[in-house]
């Protein structure tokens, strides 16, 4: 056999054997050795990666570390070794965090070989053994039983009442009942065939025996391994950006050095002098703590977002959430609690809505909005008997492990269970009033199934099923306590009342019942499901997590797209998206995995914006294409997932979004983001979140670049006059301040908390530049200006204060020198101090958010404080940093400054407030 035969599932089980040249006695040892050296093991292999020490070695050759190492390189060139060391350090740090974040985030593969299971039971030469799972080969007889992992793809050969939980492939939860016989049906996605079985999944009930068809990666599990491993990981929209940042840096800097080595030269500095003053210009030009004030920005954030649920493996995405124009995410436990739940009965003649959500036992009975009595609940008694009694789930309470309600078995009868549960039965006490004596097992054919049980030595059958099904073999229904006809007209009021519930996206099961006659002895489906007591309809969904519908509207607020992508079914994802109101037009297209495979890129891209659309029954191939259609169009994506399924489309997602509880650990690990909680609102608290961060980073960006211009202009001063006024400022101060004294300020703010209406405005166009013309004019042509003004006013101060005049030569050395690049220093922290409150808003006045209201910004500018004094007054740092003591009136000239720069940036607000008008 050297492929899988072409429609395998058609054909009948002689001819499957005859097709894969195996028999009823599975293949012989021999046979499948042979197998095993042509085909190899069934495993998932692992493309080959970089090794860690190149990943390791790509973090110190990133353009900006090339930036700093040139920084540092050139100040071991010019003799300040000090300097040279401390931009080495910051490399290092920052490159042994980045690749520690990148490590942890690439696991996805080692995941879903976890997914795997070790062994496998197969029939080789007529006997039953145990095999390692990697030895399977096409063509093995597997065998299967009741919690099994199933560990290749297979075709049914034989079953009894299987059912398989599919959830890991297609993300829903529900066992899909699976046949042995041939399937002529087309159409049908390869998910869906209902004699195939599949790797990773799991046996839910039932036993059975199957053809093993594919193994390995050519598995449907190995196509989605396939799929991870193939998604080459980009740039994130912020790293992007940094990369812009320093290209612009790097020009500034290494053309304002040319520049001013030039103009040295032109003023008869020599060729040394000219260099070292070359060198000074490009130091002062790079903002060496703008890596780690971004990186230390971004995990903080990762630390808020934790608060609120969201856990962030990969710095980088803190801010790719903020720029998302697109959600897509799936139904079944993002939208929804993936539990589901009894919403209506139609019992008594009559409706009743039941209140509550999840598994959790506890709501009211509702008819016309009215509450029921006791009474009237205990009208239901018998109904929900049946529902508790032909039912095989396990209704489990909260539990040191499981803080909440769980269950065991079909959540479609675990529902009734909780039904009545909230009806105050008691669960354990029903099953020892009425033990089971014999079950007739659910059949897809028949659609129902019956058990029978020993009500004090009656035997009582409760007959659950399809609600046309059960309706057509009652000839009685149960009102007011007692059995009365139920003429067809009856009957189709009923299956009316069954259409309304089908209508509003609810899955709909009829209970019945009859009492046998003591001479049946021969318990058949044809003697036991006739002549039944119709007790009424229960219908259940899965119901929407109860903060989704304003986290939707919060995303339409701010400009954002949602999508699902689900594995249900079209009308059911459409009523769930109608009633959370991610769909709100009229008409709404749903577009099918079949639909997606006949449609082309361009067909696709024009179905997605023509108007609201929901992806139904889909493959994990059909969402990564839709993915990749939404980026070549210029979104950014986010993806929701929780099963292996989702792992591609979360890998190439511009952030994965994985489910903390409901989700497996591929797509957790294939994922950028894990939402602890389960709950779509909690993306949308972190979009907002994200949005605050860039709009943090612009505001620290906007501070350091300020505090660059202050650094050049001492240096422009000093080449213009011909090197008569000595150098206001040295590098080892401006080292100070870069990776000292606005360290601290920058990160905090960093910290700011979302402006009011972040969510009001629409994502930041993907073209938008975080060092664009406003910031660049704010900072340099503004701020940096009045910072450069005080620099040298207070320069010039010491040497007025000591006499000299205009005219006069200026000592570039001694204690008036020292005390004056002190001044100059000193002059820089106390405008930043003023610089980082102002910064704080880019259009509101500070006192709108509060002037204090931040906190780490005022530990930040306390820390500013003690660190210039540290440098000024503490004796080793005033050899290092060439300080000198300044006194209070020194203190005092420099203070005037302060509400200077506050004063005007706040004008310079109002005006942009009324322009904007």
């Amino acid at each position: 056999m050297e492929s899988e035969p072409q429609h395998i599932y058609k054909l009948s089980a002689g001819e499957v054997y005859r097709a894969t040249k195996s028999s009823s006695d599975g293949l012989s040892r021999d046979e499948a050795k042979r197998r095993l050296e042509s085909y190899g093991p069934n495993e998932i292999s692992e493309i080959k990666k970089r090794s860690l020490v190149i990943r390791f070695l790509d973090q110190f050759i990133h353009l900006f570390a090339l930036l700093l190492w040139v920084g540092g390189i050139l100040s071991f060139v010019a003799d300040m070794p000090e300097l040279g060391w401390a931009i080495f350090a910051v490399i290092v740090i920052n490159a042994i965090f980045s690749f520690w974040q990148e490590f942890k985030a690439d696991r996805a593969t080692e995941a879903l070989k976890r997914l795997i299971a070790p062994n496998a039971k197969v029939i080789r030469e007529g006997e039953i053994m145990q095999i390692p799972a990697r030895d399977l080969v096409p063509g093995d007889l597997l065998v299967l039983e009741e919690g099994d992992i199933v560990s290749a793809d297979g075709r049914l050969i034989e079953e009894f009442e299987l059912r398989t939980n599919n959830s890991i492939l297609t993300g829903e939860s529900v066992p899909v009942r699976k046949i042995a016989d041939p399937v002529l049906e087309e159409m049908l996605q390869r998910l869906e065939i209902p004699n195939l079985i599949f790797s990773g999944t799991s046996v839910a009930s039932g036993t059975g025996n199957a053809v093993v068809i594919a193994t390995g990666m050519q598995t449907e599990f190995g196509k989605i391994a396939s799929l991870t491993q193939a998604v080459v990981e980009e740039q994130s929209p912020l790293q992007k950006e940094m990369a812009w940042v320093t290209k612009i840096v790097a020009i500034l800097a290494v053309g304002m050095g040319i520049s001013f080595f030039v103009l040295g030269s032109m003023v008869g500095m020599s060729f040394i002098e000219g260099f070292v003053f070359a060198i000074g210009i490009i130091i002062a030009n790079v903002p060496e703590g703008l890596l780690p004030t971004v990186t230390l920005a971004l995990a903080l954030g990762v630390q808020r977002m934790a608060k609120h649920n969201a856990l962030v493996k990969k710095l980088s995405s803190v801010e790719t959430l903020g720029s998302t124009t697109i959600i897509c995410t799936d139904k079944t436990g993002t939208l929804t609690k993936n539990e589901m739940t009894v919403r209506g009965l139609f019992a008594n003649n009559r409706r009743i809505d039941i209140s509550g959500a999840g598994y959790e036992p506890k709501g009211d009975f509702l008819a016309g909005g009215r509450r029921l009595s006791v009474a009237e609940i205990a009208g239901l008694d018998l109904f929900l008997r049946g529902s508790v009694y032909c039912n095989n789930a396990r209704l489990l309470s909260p539990s040191e492990e499981k803080r909440s309600w769980s269950i065991l078995g079909d959540p479609t009868e675990a529902a009734l269970l909780v039904v009545a549960s909230k009806a105050g039965l008691d669960l354990e006490v029903l099953r020892r009033a009425e033990p089971r004596v014999y079950l007739l097992p659910f059949e897809s054919v028949r659609k129902r199934m019956a058990s029978i049980h020993n009500k004090r030595g009656r035997r009582i059958a409760y007959v659950k099923g399809a609600p046309k099904e059960v309706i057509q073999l009652c000839t009685h229904i149960y009102i007011d306590g007692s059995n009365k006809p139920f003429p067809q007209e009856l009957k189709d009021e009923v299956l009316r009342q069954n259409d309304a519930f089908a209508r509003e996206a609810m899955r709909v099961l009829a209970i019945a019942f009859r009492e046998l006659p003591d001479e049946l002895s021969d318990l058949t489906v044809e003697t036991v499901e006739r002549e039944l007591v119709f007790l009424g309809l229960a219908a259940m969904t899965d119901p929407p997590h109860p903060e989704v519908e304003e986290a939707v509207g919060l995303c339409h607020t701010a400009g954002i797209r949602i999508i699902m992508i689900t594995g249900d079914y079209g009308l059911t994802a459409e009523s769930i998206a109608r009633k959370i109101r991610i769909v709100k037009d009229k008409e709404c297209r749903i577009i099918t995995g079949v639909d997606l495979d006949r449609m082309g890129d361009s067909d696709l891209t024009g179905a997605i914006y023509s108007g609201d659309v929901i992806f139904a029954r889909v493959a994990p191939e059909h969402k990564m294409r839709v993915v990749s259609v939404l980026k070549k169009s210029g979104e950014i994506v986010a993806v929701t997932g929780d099963g292996v399924n989702d792992a591609p489309a979360l890998r190439l997602a511009d952030i994965g979004v994985a489910m903390g509880i409901g989700g497996t650990d591929v797509a957790k690990e294939a994922s950028e983001m894990v939402l602890l909680n389960d709950n779509f609102a909690t993306i949308v608290k972190a979009i907002e979140e994200g949005r605050a961060i860039y709009t943090n980073i612009k505001r620290f960006v906007t501070y350091i670049f300020a505090s660059n211009v202050p650094e050049i202009i001492p240096f422009i001063v000093f080449v213009l006059s011909g090197g008569k006024i000595p150098l206001p400022l040295t590098v080892m101060q401006i080292l100070a301040i870069d990776l000292g004294t606005d360290m601290l300020p920058a990160i905090a703010l960093g910290m700011e908390r979302p402006e009011p209406g972040t969510m009001e405005r629409p994502p930041r166009p993907r073209k938008k530049r975080l060092l664009d013309l406003p910031l660049m004019l704010r900072a340099y042509g503004f701020l940096g200006i009045i910072e450069s003004i005080a620099c040298i006013s207070g320069f010039f101060y010491v040497y007025w204060m000591s006499g000299w005049r205009p005219g006069m030569a200026m000592a570039g050395s001694g204690i008036i020198y020292q005390k004056a690049t002190t001044m100059a220093h000193a002059a820089i922290v106390v405008t930043q101090i003023a610089n980082v409150f102002a910064c704080r808003t880019e259009r509101v006045s500070v006192f709108k958010v509060g002037l204090f209201s931040n906190r780490m910004v005022l530990l930040g500018v306390l820390g500013e404080i003690i660190l210039i004094n540290l440098f000024i007054y503490v004796s080793p740092f005033q050899k290092i940093f060439e300080h000198a003591p300044i006194g209070l009136k020194e203190w005092g000239f420099l203070l005037i400054f302060m509400p200077i720069l506050f004063f005007v940036e706040e004008m310079r607000k109002l005006i942009m407030r009324y322009l904007r008008r």
